[in-house]
């Protein structure tokens, strides 16, 4: 079991537990807690447009901003320290890294994730095969009852993802963003706890 951080209450909110950062490990994939020094290694993979077709998001424009924002992201808290904001490069066993994981943790035992696996190591199983291991993380070791994904309606690949690790969906959100030209509609997907 991972070892919990508590964390003092800001002006008498809910107090938010952190879990020590450590590697998560699959049979394939290296799950690291992202740190400003990972932006070196995966800031050409984050160059590809098609990581942002569905996500109101460009490339980051320069190394540099990116090691500031992962800088601030290995905190591992939100700025008020109401949520656990945990982020992971992912890395296949020999070295090379392949994509984000990231899960937001809320104060009353919910999470949403997201995921981004870089073009040429798509369609191969690594994105269910790390988002297995961040499930199993958030709903063992922090505890979840319900972990949420919200989905562009148009990201096919996604939806079969998320439906593949037993997500259901529960609304349809219209207009619910507009970038690169077009309006965007969201589907919400949740999957509960099996011990709850």
């Amino acid at each position: 079991m991972a070892k919990k951080l508590s964390l003092m209450p800001h002006n008498n909110s809910i107090m938010m537990q952190l879990i020590a950062p450590g590697t998560l490990k699959t049979s394939r994939l290296l799950l690291e807690p992202l740190v400003a020094s990972h932006a070196v290694h995966i800031y050409r993979e984050l160059q590809d447009e098609r990581l942002y077709q569905f996500i109101p998001q460009e490339p980051p424009t320069s190394l540099q901003l990116l090691e500031t924002r992962y800088s601030a992201l290995s905190s591992r808290l939100s700025p008020d320290r109401q949520q656990a904001w945990l982020n992971w490069a992912v890395s296949l066993r020999g070295g090379r890294y392949i994509g984000t994981l990231e899960a937001t943790v809320y104060a009353n035992r919910t999470a949403a994730i997201a995921y981004m696996i870089f073009p040429s190591f798509w369609r191969q199983g690594y994105a269910k095969e790390g988002c297995l291991q961040l499930l199993n993380h958030l709903f063992n070791d922090y505890k979840v009852n319900l972990v949420a994904a919200e989905i562009d309606t148009r990201n096919v690949a996604s939806i079969e993802l998320i439906k593949s690790l037993g997500f259901k969906r529960v609304s349809t959100k219209e207009n619910a963003d507009f970038f690169k030209g077009c309006v965007s509609h969201e589907y919400r997907y949740e999957c509960m706890s099996s011990f709850t």
